[in-house]
Order: C-alpha cells, then structure tokens, then sequence
C-alpha cells in the first residue's frame, strides 16, 4: 500500500537551474552554480495515501541528495537543493552546490558538456501500525557550453 501512495505522487527529476545557462556560454575557471526547483514535484515535501478496507497508508516524500554528473567526469553530491546564482556573487563559488570546469566544452564530440542531476527521493510511510521507508530515483539533463579565455599581452 505504501507503494501505491508513492504511485500517486508525481515524483520528478530536478528542474534543473546551472549557470551557465543551456544556450549560454560558461568560461573555464569560473563557478558553476547548480540548483533545483523547490515545488512538490521537484524536491519535496510530497504527500499521498492509498487505502484497502480500513487500513490508510501515508507517504512523505522528500529529496535527500542530488548528484550531479558534470560531464567531464566530476561528480557532485549535493544535499540541498542548491543555490540560485544572482550576479551579484560575482567569482564566489556557490556556498553549497557547485563546480569548476577545468577545460572547455569543446574537448567534447558534442563540443556541450552533458549535465545529468539525479534525485533521491527519500520516502516515509506509516498506516496500519506500521512504518517503513522507500527510496525512489529520479533524473533530468541539459548540455551546458564552457569556453576557454584568451588573453592576448
């Protein structure tokens, strides 16, 4: 029963927010901010219940860690659901969630590097004098262009 309250929520992956922005260009060295979405759907806290005679089961879903495939092949786990980037950050690097690409996007076949961020969905259930916890897993992408700067003397 507890799966089916979890059926009833519509678990997604991230809504994904990075700088740079997917159409923009990025430069080599410089932070790269990552963050979801804060609704229902994209990192919780998600409720429903199913029900079978007089037993009701009750689900809580919620994110408990992102991890972010850079597409370079860095790694980053992130366990809030990161930190908009505002010009006003400037250089600083993102206070929780965030990444420096060493090389440009071009050393990729695509010539864009592929950003996949995945959710865990961290699920509680109780009914019927029982509790329990299940994990769902959820993805979303984009592909983000990093250029390289030259400076010329």
């Amino acid at each position: 029963m507890a799966q089916q309250a979890v059926d009833k929520m519509l678990l997604k992956g991230p809504r994904i927010g990075i700088t740079p922005k997917p159409g923009g260009k990025g430069v080599v060295g410089m932070p790269v901010y990552m963050w979801t979405g804060k609704g229902a759907e994209t990192y919780g806290p998600n409720s429903a219940s199913a029900t079978a005679g007089a037993v009701t089961v009750t689900a809580t879903a919620k994110v408990s860690k992102i991890v972010w495939t850079m597409g370079d092949g860095a790694t980053v786990t992130c366990t809030t659901a990161g930190t908009p980037y505002r010009a006003e950050y400037g250089k600083k690097p993102s206070p929780d969630c965030g990444h420096r690409y060493t090389q440009p996007s071009s050393v990729q076949e695509s010539g864009k590097y592929h950003v996949t961020a995945t959710s865990t969905w961290t699920i509680d259930w109780t009914g019927g004098g029982e509790t329990g916890q299940l994990t769902e897993i959820r993805d979303s992408a984009v592909d983000i262009t990093v250029a390289e700067v030259q400076v010329l003397n």
